[in-house]
Formats: C-alpha cells, sequence, structure tokens
C-alpha cells in the first residue's frame, strides 16, 4: 500500500462536524439548521422551517423572545428595551437581534 492510499483512508475517516443551531419547545425539536456566521436566531429558524414571531425586528418589542437552552448568544453593551437582566438571568434572548456563536439549543417559548 503506498503512503498516499493510507493518508486518503485517514481522510475519509474524518468527519467535518458543523455547528447547528437547533430550535426545541420544550423536549420537542421542531427542526435545525446549519449555524452561518452573522445570521440572527430568526434567520436560522426560517432555514429550519420554524416559525418565530416578530414584530418590531430591532429588539424593542419582545414578541421574539426564546430561552436560550445550549450554546452562546451574546447580548448587546446596552440591553434593548424588549429585555431586562430578570429575563437576561432566566436566559432570554431576542430572536431578531440574536446571533449565535456555533452550536446552540433555543426554546421558541419565552423564559416562564
Amino acid at each position: 500500500m503506498s503512503a498516499h492510499s493510507v493518508n486518503a483512508e485517514k481522510t475519509t475517516k474524518t468527519e467535518v462536524v458543523r455547528p447547528v443551531v437547533r430550535f426545541l419547545q420544550g423536549p420537542n425539536l421542531l427542526g435545525q439548521a446549519p449555524y452561518v456566521a452573522g445570521n440572527t436566531l430568526v434567520e436560522h429558524a426560517e432555514d429550519a422551517d420554524v416559525k418565530i414571531p416578530t414584530n418590531c425586528t430591532s429588539g424593542t418589542c419582545g414578541t421574539c423572545m426564546v430561552t436560550l437552552l445550549y450554546g452562546e448568544v451574546p447580548l448587546p453593551e446596552i440591553l434593548p428595551p424588549g429585555l431586562d437582566d430578570y429575563l437576561v438571568e432566566q436566559c432570554a434572548r431576542l430572536a431578531c437581534i440574536g446571533m449565535p456563536n456555533g452550536d446552540v439549543d433555543i426554546d421558541i417559548r419565552p423564559p416562564l
């Protein structure tokens, strides 16, 4: 066996795992989409055929509030009107402005 065929065999066994944005409702997986840097949670949801209600699309109204279960969706330095410290402590994020960093699990229900 040549060195080239050994290397080819090794590369076929290596799988590239792409980050995924998963949307759940409680324990039920509603859909998932490949992570795309710079896309909001709403855009990822659309790619996964999951509907997240929106209204203002600027973080003002809170209509698109979801719960971050796993992963990272950074918050803006100044919280928009649709969020407050209590909601953030409950893992709330606004899907219209929230941009995930890699793998995330999102419950489309807002925090209780």
